[in-house]
């Protein structure tokens, strides 16, 4: 195999594990995120309590990036692996 077949190659190997990784981690991120926004959180203290009617609106702000943080991770480490492959193929010579 020529180096510029190999470089391909290891260009999708890595953008394959960056989309892996992202999948891998979404879970976690998520687990994190729930206990972040519950009443009584387990990792210590108290939670945002998001299900509460009477939060002011700093709380509610609080919980609507909470909300945000597991799509833009997964998105970013997606477009990640996009740029890593986009990349290759615009300036494969």
């Amino acid at each position: 195999m020529n180096k510029k077949g190999l470089t391909q190659f290891v260009t999708i190997m890595l953008a394959v594990t960056i989309v892996v990784l992202a999948l891998a981690l979404g879970g976690s991120v998520r687990e994190f995120t729930d206990d972040a926004r519950a009443e009584n959180s387990t990792i210590g203290g108290q939670g945002l309590d998001c299900d509460n009617e009477t939060l002011s609106d700093y709380t509610t702000g609080t919980c609507i990036i909470a909300d945000l943080y597991i799509p833009t991770f997964i998105g970013v480490l997606m477009g990640l692996a996009g740029a890593v492959i986009g990349a290759r193929i615009i300036f494969a010579r």
